[in-house]
């Protein structure tokens, strides 16, 4: 049996409906199920529902053989996994933004403060371009750090601009685009290497199948690509 981990949240609806097309058919899980844990027999698959920054900890260390999360996800915890399919939903992207107005001083040589649920890319952000930055890290509400004097600049997932919007803030810079990914764990790769091939398959043709459905014609990305793990 493989064991799935799925992100909470924005992304789970998604998921369930490309297994769905991918023909597995998961009776009784829904994007409003508060259940944690769900077996499904009829796939011989059990699916752990849990937070999207957990995922990737979930199949790294064996808790989950594959899994569903964002790249954003991906890039911030550079966790040691296998990224074999680009599922094209959930796109968004990483930006940089700031109180309209503020962006005429981007080409900062002072120390900048940076507001981010993203220290590691933001890090690498401002470092890249010789940018002394502190960085404050929250959980939630990043919009309000500028309105209140906690921070010059923010790093945000963005997805349509309207929350930038309503607090009277623009994206300065676009650091990196994001949708969904499916995550394999290393060693079941080669424990249940069958099985999992097969359900990358599935989930592989269902992916072509929409985007040709849509018109974008745009393939997934594939292949095995390890995600090589950072100690701090």
């Amino acid at each position: 049996m493989l064991t799935i981990a799925l992100s909470k949240g924005k992304l789970i609806e998604s998921a369930l409906d490309l297994f769905r097309r991918a023909g597995y058919e998961i009776v009784g899980l829904s994007a409003d199920s508060r259940r944690l844990i769900f077996v499904s027999p009829e796939n011989d698959m059990t699916f752990l529902i849990v937070r999207p920054s957990d995922v990737p900890t979930y199949v790294e260390y064996g808790g989950a053989d594959a899994g569903i999360v964002g790249k954003d996800v991906l890039m911030e915890q550079e966790s040691d996994v296998y990224e074999p399919l680009d599922l094209g939903f959930g796109a968004c992207r990483i930006s940089v933004a700031a109180l309209r107005g503020e962006g005429a001083n981007d080409r900062l040589t002072s120390k900048v403060r940076v507001a981010t649920k993203y220290p590691r890319i933001t890090g690498s952000y401002f470092n890249a371009r010789g940018i002394p930055v502190e960085i404050v890290k929250l959980y939630g509400s990043i919009e309000l750090a500028p309105i209140v004097g906690l921070a010059d600049r923010i790093v945000d997932l963005v997805e349509t601009g309207g929350t930038l919007k309503a607090h009277d803030l623009v994206e300065l810079e676009v650091i990196a685009q994001s949708t969904a990914r499916f995550i394999v764990n290393r060693a079941s790769l080669r424990l249940k290497q069958e099985p999992l091939m097969e359900l990358i398959r599935k989930l592989r043709a269902a992916v072509r199948n929409e985007g040709a459905a849509s018109g974008n014609g745009r393939p997934p990305a594939v292949g095995m690509r390890k995600k090589k793990m950072v100690r701090s």
